[in-house]
């Protein structure tokens, strides 16, 4: 398998709030990105087929791309929904179960800042047209860093509350953070989701773990030049890449602080540092 680009967005918007900004691109950026794209002679896949690829089913076409969003922002339903539906294209939406909002209410709490946020409705509604729905944690923790019991509540009961919207089993987790390690990704595997997606900045390769899925984060100020590179297959690795030393030893600080009732503040979309991404 060819290596393949998979990016991954959070909001997109003319006005986020400040906490966001940074992971934020402007609906006309994002046209032009996935105009890119499409120039670059790449066809966008589900996640899914990508997935199948990886587990030895049949190979994905030679120039694709996968679209993912993380979080569940509100603009995912009235600003992204609606130029992938006019293309026709796929994508995967990542929700934090727990800053859904309530059809009418407001927002159930999580470690999310204030933002416009999907409501239950909304997902239902984008999983009835064709987007695939996947599990991004109930609160946004960091999950490598989290005792057995509070692990596994993040991981089986954000399935859970998604699988009883969509009436459907949901099976693509994403990592907030881009954070995991073999126990996480072993308690993501005995819930029952068979991909996850990670951080990483660099390409999926057919030789990828389907439970370590590196992805392309696209912020606000990644360059036109830089994106394209990324749609013609340059600019970043291609995974699998060993775990530094470094990103062992950050897990080892960042779970000692948690054992000690101070966790490390992780901004969301914030990754430090990147486990796959080679030394400079």
């Amino acid at each position: 398998m060819t290596t393949v680009p998979v990016f991954l967005y959070h909001s997109v918007s003319d006005d986020p709030p400040s906490w966001i900004a940074p992971f934020t691109v402007t609906p006309a950026t994002f046209v032009e990105q996935l105009d890119r794209i499409a120039d670059s002679g790449r066809s966008i896949v589900p996640l899914g087929r990508l997935v199948s690829a990886l587990r030895g089913g049949r190979p994905v076409p030679p120039r694709c791309a996968v679209l993912t969003f993380d979080e569940g922002f509100a603009d995912f339903y009235w600003t992204v929904a609606p130029l992938l539906t006019a293309r026709e294209l796929p994508a995967t939406l990542f929700v934090t179960t727990g800053a859904i909002h309530p059809p009418g209410g407001t927002r159930a709490g999580s470690r999310l800042p204030p933002a416009p946020m999907l409501n239950w409705r909304q997902i239902a509604g984008l999983h009835t047209v064709g987007f695939e729905i996947g599990g991004h944690s109930r609160t946004h923790p960091q999950l490598d860093t989290l005792p057995g019991r509070r692990l596994w509540d993040e991981i089986a009961l954000c399935k859970r509350e998604l699988e009883e919207v969509v009436s459907r089993p949901v099976t693509a987790f994403a990592y907030p953070h881009g954070y995991s390690s073999a126990v996480v990704r072993r308690k993501v595997q005995k819930a029952g989701w068979s991909s996850a997606c990670a951080g990483g900045e660099a390409f999926s390769s057919g030789a990828d773990d389907p439970l370590r899925i590196p992805r392309l984060t696209v912020r606000s100020d990644t360059s036109s030049e830089t994106f394209q590179d990324w749609a013609d297959g340059r600019g970043a690795p291609a995974t699998p890449i060993a775990e530094r030393f470094r990103t062992l030893g950050w897990r080892a600080y960042r779970r000692s602080r948690a054992r000690l009732g101070h966790p490390f503040s992780c901004p969301p979309g914030i990754r430090y540092p990147e486990p796959w991404r080679p030394e400079r």
